[in-house]
């Protein structure tokens, strides 16, 4: 039976007390992809989206995000954030977004990557989508998928 450790003996919703945990270091890295239009990629590429530069403006949005994650999601803990890198690589069929972020405290920081990823690419597709819209204003081209963990590394106590 799996736990849920965000409900309490009565079965209410409840922050986790991580109070008597040990600091340790942390870091999770999360991915995803934006599925675009092959000119939206190539305006991408080229610098030519009149918005302005897309991946430099979603790596900023994404690392906001993951600065804010606690207040966003309900349950998750403010945690000192010690860095976060956020990288694309782009096919001829979509951008893959990275984010990866480090801690050293009692809790993991996996939704903080995945936060910061999902924003970076919410960012691009926003920058895009007037772009991505076909005649009757629908998207058939445009997704997000693949968001994931790929990695969480927890440290030792010191």
């Amino acid at each position: 039976m799996p736990v849920f450790t965000h409900l309490n003996e009565n079965n209410e919703v409840h922050m986790v007390d991580v109070t008597p945990k040990p600091d340790v270091s942390r870091e999770a890295t999360a991915k995803g992809r934006i599925y675009l239009r092959p000119e939206t990629l190539a305006a991408i590429a080229e610098g030519r989206v009149l918005k302005g530069n897309v991946l430099a403006t979603a790596q900023v949005a994404g690392t906001l995000a993951v600065k804010q994650t606690w207040a966003l999601i309900p349950m998750c803990h403010p945690l000192p954030v010690g860095g976060v890198t956020i990288w694309f690589e782009q096919t001829d069929e979509y951008i893959e977004a990275f984010c990866r972020v480090k801690t050293y405290g009692k809790t993991g920081i996996e939704m903080e990557a995945l936060t910061g990823v999902s924003l970076s690419l919410l960012t691009i597709w926003d920058m895009v989508k007037s772009a991505e819209k076909d005649e009757a204003g629908q998207y058939p081209v445009t997704r997000i998928d693949g968001i994931a963990v790929i990695e969480k590394i927890k440290g030792t106590p010191e």
